[in-house]
């Protein structure tokens, strides 16, 4: 989510992408840089699969990088305050059924369900900000609408 374009963050997802962003232009690139010559010095590069692949590589590279350029340019890091309420950066434990599972809320470019870290826009996300301890979100999902209760804010 963009607001005056700004792209929200967590501290930690900046540094992230920062720490990412220097490993790709500073390690992968030259490494895939110095592959391609290599594989350029062997002659035809119609049927030079190592030149096709690393020339492949070295495009989606570029392109990631110009991405993630952009991204850490319009970042604003969001500090997560008032916890009486769910709010962008923070972690949420809430019971479904009988089970508990902690999510953090956070901004789309570091959202990954598997690591319980969800977009603040996604629709768990949505049903979740501005809500308290005890509320209940209910939230449509492929497997039918399930009842979320809040347990805690940290």
């Amino acid at each position: 989510m963009a607001i005056n374009n700004h792209i929200l963050i967590t501290e930690k997802g900046l540094n992230d992408l920062k720490a990412e962003f220097s490993d790709l232009q500073n390690v992968k690139r030259p490494a895939l840089v110095e592959r391609l010559s290599i594989a350029r010095s062997m002659g035809d590069l119609a049927e030079n699969s190592d030149y096709t692949s690393a020339k492949e590589e070295l495009s989606f590279i570029d392109s990631r990088l110009d991405e993630m350029e952009e991204l850490i340019k319009e970042a604003k890091v969001v500090v997560p305050d008032n916890f009486d309420k769910i709010g962008f950066g923070h972690s949420v434990t809430v019971k479904v059924n009988a089970a508990t599972t902690k999510f953090q809320i956070v901004g789309e470019p570091e959202a990954d369900p598997a690591k319980r870290k969800i977009s603040h826009s996604s629709p768990l996300g949505l049903a979740l900000m501005g809500k308290k301890v005890g509320d209940k979100v209910e939230v449509a999902a492929p497997v039918g609408k399930i009842l979320y209760t809040i347990v805690s804010i940290e």
